[in-house]
Parts: C-alpha cells; sequence; structure tokens
C-alpha cells in the first residue's frame, strides 16, 4: 500500500503543477491550492533549457511544448552595433535527442502544465491559500483561506521565492538582491531570430533576446538595480527604450516596438537557497521555495521542474513517510541545485564587479555537465 495517498500542493507554478502531473497520473489523490484568481502567469517568456525538456517529456507534454514555442541549437554572441561576433554550438543537455533550448511564452507553458494536471486528476483550486497548517503522527491538517480543513498525507510548498509555506514552517531564509535588474518586453520576432543572441557590454550588462514562437520573441536588458516601482507605464517604456539606444541590429526593431508598449517588466535579480532539509514534518518545499537564482544560466524553472520529477519518484516508492524521505531527496537536489544558484550568482557578480579575466566559459561548461546528468 501506498505511504503517500493524498498530497496539497501549494502554488500552481511550474515546479508545483508538474509535481501534480506525476501524482495524480499515479492514482494519488492531489489538490493544487493557487492564491491567484486565474490561470495567468506574469511574465513575458521563458528560456526552456534541455534537462527541463527532459522532465517535460516525462510529464507528457513535450509536444505541446514543441508546439508552441521555438526551438534552437546554438547562442550568439553579439557586439553592441549588432555585428556577430561568434555563433557556439549549444549543450544539449535534456540528450541527444532533445533540441538544447526552447523558448516560450510563460503563460503558454503555464496553460499546458495546468491541462496536463487536470487531465491527470488533480483538483486545481484558484483564489485559494492556506492559513495554518498542523502536523499530527499520520499527516497535515491544512486550515484553507475559505474556511474549509482538510487532511493530507503529505503538504508540497511550491509557492514561489517569496513562499508563504516557508514562513509557516519556520524556515526564515529569505531572498537577496544581486544588484542587478532586468527589464524584459515580449515583442515580434524578426525572421533573422532564430536563436538567443546575447551582447555583453555596451548600456548595459546584457541585451538578449529570445524568440518564443512563429511571430513572437523576447528581449530584455540588465542594467544595475534601481528603484522604478513608482514608475507609470508610459516611464518604463521610456526608460528601456533609451537603455536600448546603446544596441542596433535587431535592437533597432525591438526599440520601435518598446515605444508603444504598455507591457514592459521590471524586475531585480534575486536569489536563495535553503540549507538542508527542505522539509520540517510532512510538509517538504520545492522550487523557488527552496532555491532560486538570477536568469544568468536560464535554470531557475529547469531546477524547479527537477525537484518535482525526484520527490515524484520517491514520493509513489515510499512505504512510510518519515525523515529518511526527505533526506534521500535531498542527497539528490541539494547539491546539484547549490551548484545552479551559486554559479548564476557567480556569474552577475562577475559582471557588476568587471571582472575581466572570469572564466565564464569553464563555469557554464561546468554547469552544462552538472545538469545533462540525470538528476
Amino acid at each position: 500500500m501506498k505511504a503517500v495517498t493524498s498530497v496539497l500542493v501549494i502554488g500552481a507554478g511550474t515546479s508545483g503543477l508538474a509535481l501534480a502531473v506525476l501524482l495524480a497520473r499515479e492514482g494519488v489523490r492531489v489538490d493544487v491550492a493557487e492564491i491567484r484568481s486565474d490561470a495567468d502567469t506574469l511574465g513575458s517568456g521563458i528560456t526552456v533549457q534541455g534537462n527541463a525538456l527532459r522532465v517535460l517529456r516525462e510529464l507528457g507534454v513535450w509536444e505541446e511544448v514543441a508546439e508552441a514555442g521555438f526551438a534552437f541549437d546554438s547562442l550568439g554572441m553579439r557586439a553592441p552595433d549588432g555585428s556577430l561576433l561568434a555563433e557556439i554550438p549549444d549543450v544539449r543537455t535534456g540528450g541527444p535527442d532533445l533540441p538544447a533550448t526552447v523558448g516560450m511564452n510563460r503563460p503558454e507553458l503555464a496553460a499546458i502544465l495546468d491541462g496536463a494536471a487536470r487531465a491527470a486528476g488533480a483538483r486545481i483550486r484558484h483564489g485559494l491559500t492556506v492559513r495554518d497548517l498542523t502536523e499530527g503522527t499520520d499527516g497535515v491538517e491544512v486550515h484553507l483561506s475559505d474556511g474549509g480543513s482538510e487532511r493530507y498525507d503529505l503538504v508540497v510548498g511550491a509557492d514561489g521565492i517569496r513562499s508563504t509555506v516557508r514562513r509557516m514552517i519556520g524556515i526564515d531564509t529569505r531572498p537577496e538582491p544581486n544588484g542587478m535588474g532586468i527589464w524584459r518586453i515580449h515583442t515580434r520576432r524578426p525572421a533573422e531570430v532564430e536563436r538567443t543572441d546575447l551582447v555583453y557590454g555596451g548600456s548595459c550588462f546584457i541585451a538578449g533576446y529570445c524568440p518564443t514562437g512563429p511571430d513572437t520573441m523576447y528581449a530584455y536588458l540588465v542594467e544595475e538595480a534601481r528603484a522604478h516601482t513608482d514608475l507609470t507605464e508610459r516611464e518604463r517604456a521610456e526608460h528601456m527604450a533609451a537603455l536600448s539606444e546603446g544596441y542596433g541590429g535587431v535592437w533597432d526593431r525591438i526599440r520601435s516596438d518598446i515605444v508603444s508598449s504598455d507591457r514592459v517588466n521590471y524586475t531585480w535579480f534575486e536569489s536563495l537557497l535553503v540549507e538542508r532539509p527542505w522539509n520540517r514534518g510532512r510538509v517538504v518545499l520545492i522550487g523557488d521555495a527552496a532555491h532560486a537564482c538570477p536568469p544568468t544560466l536560464a535554470q531557475g524553472a529547469a531546477q524547479g521542474l527537477e525537484d518535482a520529477l525526484v520527490l515524484a519518484e520517491l514520493v509513489l516508492a515510499a512505504e512510510t513517510v518519515d525523515q529518511s524521505l526527505f533526506d534521500a531527496f535531498m542527497d539528490r537536489r541539494f547539491e546539484r541545485a547549490r551548484t545552479v544558484v551559486e554559479s548564476s550568482v557567480t556569474l552577475a557578480r562577475w559582471q557588476l564587479d568587471g571582472v575581466r579575466d572570469a572564466d565564464v566559459p569553464g563555469m557554464m561548461r561546468k554547469v552544462s555537465a552538472l545538469v545533462s546528468e540525470l538528476p
């Protein structure tokens, strides 16, 4: 008999929905509580690396992801004027039968995972969150924001970098800003944009863009973190457009879309790493609730998906629910996640500090080799 027959997942992001698919399709009763009132997802685009695609294939959604996104196998390096300096073959970290990278729109990935979770039998409840958690000898009593309460064998906090569950279980680790801020816009894809191209230098630390579909892409500019929270939509667009003036080539066309946009997004780079273990009793954290990193290696979503895959494997095989289950989870996840977080932060720090002899290619090779291995 399975030790875990009922699970509450708090948070309907990438990690939480992936876990819901993996557990529900094996007959576990899975409820997903999501505080947002609908399935809309903030953010313009996402770069999905091969090791994340490997998990998405295990979820049974790879074909949908491939159709919705834009696959590519190389990385372009450009000068600020737009001229190509190098085209670098990218590592297929998910294996030779998957592309190195897929760019796609975040809401489309969210919709695919939401549909897969519902098809597997998970119950997804929007506009709902947790008010209190009380652990007993054989489960967790959960008091919900709608006044109801239910008992679950396991509770999973997949509620993001500012996790409420993390605070509820007494873990006071908080995200730390890294000193950089990123401006993003979702825009039209010129026909010649067929991969991510990056510029290091110019008026920003990084200027880049990534195709997300046949006609779409997202573009971004990374500068030193500023307090832009009080800017109007028009002022955000004007600021990003002014920053983009330092770049030519495709950026000349992106700039015209920035000027007329009301969807320019700005966030700070932040990082977080909860020391092991990521659980307190039968409540465990995954994804950004446990580890988050600046997007310098584009591994945030991939690491959360790997969390879901490993936790589901261990939970489905468990004969009892005790600390040995969570220790096994940590043995497979902690050092890998820590390496990714620390490497992502280091890359950002090298740029902020202007380190000229930094071994960026060596760092990227190390992480690519690590994530190419099965989690």
